[in-house]
């Protein structure tokens, strides 16, 4: 069982940034696939960005693509959320999950976080 933990939400005017982490327990975080996803109110859960076991290995929504970058540090078993440029849009409940297994869906989520940007 891995346990996914989100922090780092908060209020923020448009333009600004925040920074979101995501902790993962287990030994073998460095080859977990991390991702984040968001759900805005009223709307369908969405996916943001995704990292692999490499630090290249990224990849991201257009939405968010060169506003938002994802990170981890394996040594401390976390991945970072860095958004920059926010927009009142970017307002939702923001989701980390764990991919173990090779291919598939995301086996393992956190409770979220949430984010609001006020214009």
């Amino acid at each position: 069982q891995v346990q996914v933990v989100e922090s780092g939400g908060g209020l923020v005017q448009a333009g600004g940034s925040l920074r979101l982490s995501c902790a993962a327990s287990g030994r073998t975080f460095s080859s977990y696939l991390m991702g984040w996803f968001r759900q805005a109110p009223g709307k369908e859960r969405e996916f943001v960005a995704r990292i692999g076991w490499s630090i290249g290995s990224t990849y991201y929504a257009d939405s968010v693509k060169g506003r938002f970058t994802i990170s981890r540090d394996n040594a401390k078993n976390t991945v970072y959320l860095q958004m920059n440029a926010l927009k009142p849009e970017d307002t939702a409940v923001y989701y980390c999950a764990a991919r173990i297994r090779p291919a598939g869906d995301y086996e393992y989520w956190g409770q979220g976080t949430q984010v609001t940007v006020s214009s």
